[in-house]
C-alpha cells in the first residue's frame, strides 16, 4: 500500500514523566531526518503517537526501511487518516479488503479519545460484523490472517493494516555524546549500535599502525562501518588516528607481554581526548569479559586506570555468539571479517600478560614517556567524512563465514 500517512508509535519514552516532550521532539527530528530526501516530513504529536505527513504517497516498503533504523519507535505502520465516524472508518476498511478471501481475520480499535461515543469493543464488533457480513471469513482474535487496526485519536482516526517492528530504545541524542573506539573487528560496531540505541551521539574513534602495516584498508572498513551504521543515528564523520610510530617507541622500551596493555592505555587517553574536543562525557569499548588476554578483569581494571571518563562495555556479558548474530542484524558482520589489519595486531607479542599489576605498567609508561607518545598521537588524529575516507575493500566471498 503507498501512503502519504504513517503512525508511529513508542514505548519507553511514554515513561519519561516531565521530560517526555524532550525525548518526543527528539524523536520527531530524528524522523524527519530520515525522510528528508522524500519529505519534507510533517511530524504531528499525538497523545502516545505520531502521524508522519509526506507530500506524496511512497510505498510502504520504503517507510519500513526508513523507519525501522529510527530508535525509540516501537512500532508504525502506513495509515489513513480518517473522519472520526463509525460509518467512515467502516467504508474504509471495506475498500481495502484483501482481493483473495483469507481464512480469518480481526479488528483491533484503540480509543484514545474517550469522548467517541463508541468504545473500542463496540467498534471492532460493528465493522467486524460490517466484514463478516460482505465475506463469510470467519472472525480470529487470536492469530487472525488479516487485521484492520483503528485508532481514534485526538483530532483525527487512524486505519492500517500491517504494523512494522520498530527497534525500540532511545531517540539518538536524548543521552549525550560518547566516543566509541571503533576497531575493524567485529566487536565494536555492535557496541556502538547498543549505545545509539540508548540515545547516544556516538564519535568514532579509529586507530591504524599507519605508517606501518596495511592501514589503508584498517582506515577503509572503519569508514564503512561508519557508514553501515549511519542509518541508525551514528555520526556521518570519524576520527582517524595513526599510532605506528608511538607503538614502535612502546615495543623499544616495554616488556614485550606487557605491550598490548600499553597499546591500549595510549588509546584511551588519546580517545578521552578527542572525546572531549567534541563534547562527550564518557568512552564505549567492545570488551566482552574474557573474550582475549586483554578483556581479563585485572586487565580491564588496568587499562580504565589510564582514563578519567568512564569506560562503557555494552558487550562486556555477551559471547561471541551473541555478538556475531547482532553483527549479522545489523549489517556490520561482512565489513568486519573483510581484510585490514587492526591496529593491535601490528607488533603483536607473542605471549599478552592476562593479570597485569597496574604499579608494573605505570613504571613501564614512565620509561615510554607516554604522555609524548599520546601527544605525538593526537597531532596525527584527522577528523573526516566516512564518504571520503578510502574506498571500502571489496569482500572475498571465499573469506566470509558461512
Amino acid at each position: 500500500m503507498e501512503s502519504r500517512y504513517a503512525v508511529v508509535h513508542y514505548a519507553e519514552i511514554g515513561l519519561k514523566g516531565r521530560n517526555r516532550g524532550f525525548f518526543e521532539q527528539t524523536l520527531a527530528r530524528r524522523i524527519e531526518e530520515r525522510l528528508r530526501d522524500v519529505g519534507p516530513a510533517l511530524v504531528e504529536r499525538l497523545p502516545g503517537r505520531f502521524l508522519v505527513r509526506l507530500p506524496r504517497p511512497i510505498p510502504e516498503a520504503l517507510w519500513a526501511e526508513r523507519l525501522r533504523t529510527v530508535f525509540g519507535i516501537a512500532y508504525f505502520a502506513p495509515a489513513i487518516p480518517a473522519a472520526k465516524d463509525l460509518h467512515v472508518l467502516t467504508e474504509i476498511v471495506l475498500r481495502h479488503l484483501p482481493s483473495e478471501p483469507v481464512p480469518s481475520f480481526c479488528i483491533r480499535a484503540s480509543r484514545a479519545d474517550k469522548s467517541f461515543p463508541f468504545t473500542s469493543q463496540e467498534i471492532e464488533r460493528h465493522i467486524g460484523a460490517e466484514v463478516q457480513r460482505r465475506t463469510g471469513w470467519r472472525v480470529n482474535l487470536e492469530e487472525p490472517a488479516w487485521v484492520a487496526y483503528i485508532e481514534i485519536a485526538t483530532n483525527t482516526a487512524l486505519v492500517y493494516f500491517a504494523r512494522h517492528r520498530g527497534p525500540g530504545g532511545l531517540p539518538v541524542g536524548v543521552s549525550g555524546k560518547v566516543g566509541l573506539l571503533l576497531s575493524g573487528g567485529i566487536d565494536s560496531p555492535v557496541a556502538g549500535y547498543l549505545m545509539l540505541k540508548r540515545g547516544c551521539e556516538v564519535i568514532p574513534i579509529h586507530f591504524h599502525s599507519g605508517p606501518f602495516g596495511d592501514w589503508v584498508a584498517s582506515e577503509a572498513k572503519a569508514a564503512a562501518l561508519v557508514r553501515q551504521l549511519q542509518p541508525y543515528g551514528m555520526n556521518p564523520w570519524l576520527y582517524i588516528v595513526p599510532i605506528g610510530e608511538p607503538q614502535r617507541a612502546i615495543v623499544l622500551a616495554a616488556p614485550a607481554p606487557y605491550r598490548l596493555i600499553l597499546y591500549r592505555r595510549l588509546m584511551v587517553r588519546v580517545a578521552e581526548a578527542l572525546t572531549r574536543r567534541e563534547g562527550g562525557r564518557a568512552l564505549v569499548t567492545g570488551d566482552s569479559l574474557g573474550q582475549v588476554a586483554s578483556q581479563t578483569l585485572e586487565s580491564l581494571s588496568v587499562i580504565e586506570d589510564a582514563a578519567t571518563m568512564p569506560i562503557l562495555r555494552p558487550l562486556i556479558g555477551m559471547d561471541k555468539v551473541e555478538i556475531i548474530e547482532r553483527a549479522r542484524a545489523i549489517g556490520t558482520y561482512e565489513l568486519s571479517i573483510m581484510p585490514g589489519e587492526d591496529c593491535c595486531q601490528f607488533l603483536m607479542p607473542p605471549r599478552v600478560i592476562t593479570r597485569p599489576a597496574l604499579e608494573t605498567v605505570r613504571e613501564i609508561e614512565a620509561r615510554v614517556r607516554m604522555e609524548e607518545l599520546v601527544a605525538q598521537a593526537l597531532e596525527q588524529a584527522m577528523r573526516v567524512p566516512a564518504s571520503r575516507a578510502a574506498p571500502a575493500p571489496v569482500p572475498d566471498p571465499k573469506g566470509l563465514a558461512p
